[in-house]
């Protein structure tokens, strides 16, 4: 049974910030990538899923999405830092551009991995990194998104795909428990 709800969740990021910083950001990829090159959006599910079709609504180049599955959580509330390759299948991405869409990077353990994996295993045109949070302050691995949208503190944060136990990834908003 789940011992958390959505009426004890304080909002930290409101629907209507998250769509605006959203457009913000896919501004700032369509001017770093312009409009004719095609540009393959690599999604981390589950978490990212929300945001990633809501970012590439606003791109401007032809988009492909591709989706692959990582975790470094389990049902926990912090990493592990042990980062499982669920499923990493991606098309030959020799040449082209690639944008990792990540929900949260906290430790950088998981965007480290992918990223290394990613560059040995693919002759990427170029690589960049697009997470709608940036957890600094529990960064272990050396790794900054190249895009983001906020920066959190050190809180367990549910709504716009991320989840507690497989739930509130429904929530338009971005929320926190005290």
């Amino acid at each position: 049974m789940l011992d958390k709800k959505v009426e004890d969740l304080k909002i930290l990021f409101s629907e209507e910030e998250i769509e605006k910083r959203t457009r913000e950001l896919a501004q700032e990829i369509n001017s770093d990538f312009g409009e004719k090159e095609d540009l393959t959006l690599i999604c981390i599910l589950k978490g990212s899923s929300i945001f990633c079709c809501d970012l590439c609504k606003h791109l401007k180049m032809p988009v492909q999405m591709e989706f692959i599955r990582v975790s470094s959580y389990g049902n926990a509330q912090v990493s592990s830092g042990h980062v499982q390759a669920l499923d990493l299948t991606l098309p030959n991405l020799e040449g082209r551009n690639a944008l990792i869409v990540e929900d949260i990077i906290d430790t950088g353990c998981t965007m480290k991995f992918l990223t290394e994996i990613l560059c040995r295993t693919h002759k990427l045109k170029n690589l960049k990194v697009v997470t709608l949070l940036n957890k600094k302050i529990a960064r272990k691995a050396d790794i900054e998104p190249d895009y983001y949208g906020f920066e959190v503190d050190d809180k367990f944060v549910v709504g716009y795909g991320l989840d507690y136990e497989g739930y509130f990834r429904n929530l338009p908003y971005v929320g926190y428990f005290e």
